[in-house]
């Protein structure tokens, strides 16, 4: 089985969601001219990332009769869709999250899990922490969703893979830092390595889209990318470049990597929960 994911790797506007909403569908409509199946949009696509007190204001909530995600899940009855968004809980909590829409239906909803706040980063003062990781089902197979510091932690993508994912999709909104001798940025070149790592050690695709462009004073790189189970790099999309990149992956490949490392089948999934509530225990 064969599928063409786009990553969309587009520069949002800050806290303007109807004129982020247009870029969206435009690029959903280019990618499905070109023949894509999944289009994957960065963290905080549909609202830009420095966002502090405007959380509030931006939020929105995946639901037929909320005018952004009606033009969205519209747009998904084409297309599968993975945006990004602060959604607004029943209790008046905000969440960075990320949603898979697909055949008009909202199929997943993830809350950010590590809310980073150290250094440039001050996510825990705006937002309310996520509390959750599951893969869920899709039309291509079981996929599962990371944002950001997520997939900087072990344990997420380990229980996705765990629950089955076969096609993990991490977005991002990744500021540009570390400049060395080489052609990417530090932080570039670490999430770079960790995404391939994952792909290979979980022997599953993994599929990162990030965000391009300045906001407040950070640079967003780009760089998105598409691994594959064997470790291998499958697409890259260009530095600070807004745009569109698809590659096509065929599913076939989990079969025959998982038939030569049976990485999952000796996976001591009983010996791991013993371990922790072992460790866990002495706190």
């Amino acid at each position: 089985m064969k599928l063409t994911i786009a990553l969309a790797q587009l520069n949002t506007r800050l806290g303007v969601v109807e004129a982020n909403l247009e870029k969206h569908l435009r690029m959903i409509g280019e990618a499905q001219a070109a023949g894509a199946d999944l289009v994957v949009f960065p963290e905080l696509s549909l609202t830009g990332y420095v966002l502090q007190d405007l959380a509030s204001t931006v939020a929105h909530r995946p639901t037929l009769d909320d005018p952004v995600f009606n033009a969205l899940l519209q747009a998904s009855e084409k297309i599968d869709l993975v945006v990004g968004f602060v959604d607004e809980d029943a209790r008046n909590r905000f969440f960075i999250a990320a949603a898979y829409l697909a055949q008009g239906k909202v199929v997943h909803v993830h809350h950010k899990v590590y809310l980073p706040t150290y250094g440039l980063f001050d996510e825990g003062r705006f937002f309310a922490w996520g509390d959750g990781i599951q893969a869920f089902d899709t039309r291509f197979g079981r996929a599962g969703i990371l944002i950001c510091e997520d997939f900087w932690h072990a344990s997420p993508p380990y229980l996705l893979w765990l629950d089955g994912a076969d096609l993990m999709l991490f977005t991002s909104a990744s500021p540009g830092r570390g400049l060395t001798t080489e052609p990417q940025l530090e932080s570039a070149r670490w999430v770079e390595h960790i995404n391939q790592a994952y792909a290979s050690l979980f022997t599953t695709f993994v599929a990162h889209a990030n965000r391009v462009g300045y906001e407040d004073g950070l640079n967003f790189w780009g760089g998105s990318t598409v691994f594959d189970p064997n470790g291998e790099l499958l697409a890259q999309a260009p530095y600070h470049q807004e745009g569109l990149t698809l590659v096509q992956i065929d599913l076939n490949q989990l079969h025959r990597t998982r038939a030569r490392l049976p990485m999952l089948r000796d996976e001591r999934t009983a010996m791991v929960m013993r371990e922790m509530q072992r460790i866990t225990s002495r706190r």
